[in-house]
């Protein structure tokens, strides 16, 4: 059994942000779980374009509020709490913060290592355990 306390991981190696975002990742691949698991935190107006190639992501909104647009069919979705969206074929989309900083539970399939940071496209690209 394993108890991860989001408060034990903040200021750690696992504590990973970017332009616009902060990734707590409680669970990683060498975790052995199968997918990795995150809780995230975007700033209010914050604006990300993110395109995930190489994962699927499920993503449930806990508090805050912002947008999702699809790329690809210009739709775009309120987040709010209570909001889950998935990214189930590596979805093209931009992620804007709203009115408040929000904070999704994330899930990865396949699992990052932790080392990981968005590329050029938005992407986690694979990183293999050392």
């Amino acid at each position: 059994m394993k108890i991860v306390r989001v408060e034990d991981i903040m200021g750690t190696e696992r504590e990973v942000e970017g332009p616009g975002w902060t990734s707590r990742r409680l669970l990683l691949k060498k975790d052995g779980m199968g997918f990795s698991f995150h809780e995230t935190i975007i700033p209010a107006g914050a604006e990300l374009h993110l395109w995930y190639k190489y994962h699927l992501e499920a993503v449930y909104c806990v508090a805050g509020n912002g947008t999702i647009t699809d790329l690809d069919t210009d739709e775009t979705h309120e987040i709010k709490d209570g909001t889950l969206y998935a990214l189930d074929k590596n979805d093209r989309h931009i992620l804007k913060g709203g009115t408040e900083d929000m904070r999704l539970i994330c899930a990865f399939n396949p699992p990052v290592t932790g080392r990981e940071t968005h590329d050029a496209d938005g992407a986690y690209n694979l990183v293999e355990e050392e």
